[in-house]
This record gives structure tokens, sequence and C-alpha cells, in this order.
């Protein structure tokens, strides 16, 4: 493969594992850690992870227990998840907080997937992005002959549709976890 092919594969990869990261955030019918990743709470003034001052476990499939390294973080915990808009109440318990994942309706796992090919198809279009980009490129430099280029963009063209079925692929993956009971 050519130095061009390798680099436009390069950021493919990195769109779809944009993707992969975006669609853990969305719930699924059982509690994931992974829902956490993003929730910032205040941590002696500064922002900070919440899977960073704690552990996470899930001692039942809706539920997420919280365990803070340091009890005095407790509060600011309970204020970051809040203000995450999760869609779950924190419940602090003494020593840990405690997250119940109410049972998804029909009507949220309808939305959940919209929202999940939503998110998809902007993959989609960044890969989309991507390949314009790497083809104007090769079509506006002056060194490269006119087999070379056509070669090129073959490559260039294979490496997009991979790329997009991979994101067909997860797309799948996530929307039977969240239609599943």
């Amino acid at each position: 493969m050519d130095d061009i092919t390798l680099e436009c594969q390069s950021r493919l990869e990195k769109t779809v594992e944009a993707l992969r990261n975006e669609l853990v955030l969305i719930r699924t019918g059982r509690a994931t850690p992974a829902i956490l990743d993003r929730v910032q709470c205040d941590y002696y003034g500064d922002k900070i992870a919440v899977n960073q001052i704690s552990s996470i476990t899930v001692p039942e499939p809706r539920q997420l227990l919280i365990k803070p390294y340091d009890r005095n973080d407790i509060k600011s915990i309970v204020a970051g998840i809040a203000a995450a808009n999760l869609g779950v109440n924190p419940v602090s318990e003494g020593d840990c907080i405690r997250l119940t994942f109410p049972p998804l309706t029909e009507d949220t796992r309808r939305e959940l997937v919209k929202k999940a090919k939503a998110t998809a198809e902007n993959s989609k279009v960044a890969v989309r992005n991507v390949r314009r980009e790497y083809i104007d490129f090769v079509k506006e430099a002056d060194d490269m002959t006119e087999d070379y280029q056509k070669r090129v963009q073959d490559e260039i063209q294979k490496v997009v549709d991979e790329a997009i079925s991979e994101i067909d692929k997860i797309l799948a993956e996530k929307e039977k976890d969240i239609l599943s009971i």
C-alpha cells in the first residue's frame, strides 16, 4: 500500500474508534461502567473523571456501585453524576454510591436506536470527508502519473469501504444490544 493510503487508513481507524467510544455512552438494557467514563466531578478545585477517583463495579445487571477511594469525595461524585443527565438518580449509601438503571421501555429503546444510527451516520460522513480530502490531494499532485493516481484512488476507496462496513457492523451489534431485553 502507498504511504498516502496508509495515512488515510490510520485516520479512518481513528474515526471508527471514536464511534465505538460514542456508542459506549448510549445505554443498553444493562448497566456498564463505561457510561461513567465522561462524567466529571469536582476534585479539590479541578474537574476529574469519576472512574479515576473511585472503583466502579456491577453487582447486578442494572446497577452500578461506585466506591470512592476517599469518603470525602462522595458529595462531589453525586453532584457530577446528577449534572451528567444519565437518567438515573445516584443514591449515597454511606461509603458508596449506588446507581440503579430503570428498565428500558420499547419507545426508549427505539429512541436509543435512532440516536445510535445518527451517531453512526455522522461517522460515515466523517469517513467520506476523509476520502474526499485524500482523493483531492492525489488529483492535485503533479508528481504522480495518471496510472499511479488511479491506483492510489482505488486503494483509498477500498480502505474507505472497509471502514464503512466496520461502522455498519458496530452499529448492528449496538442495535442488537439495545433491543435485547
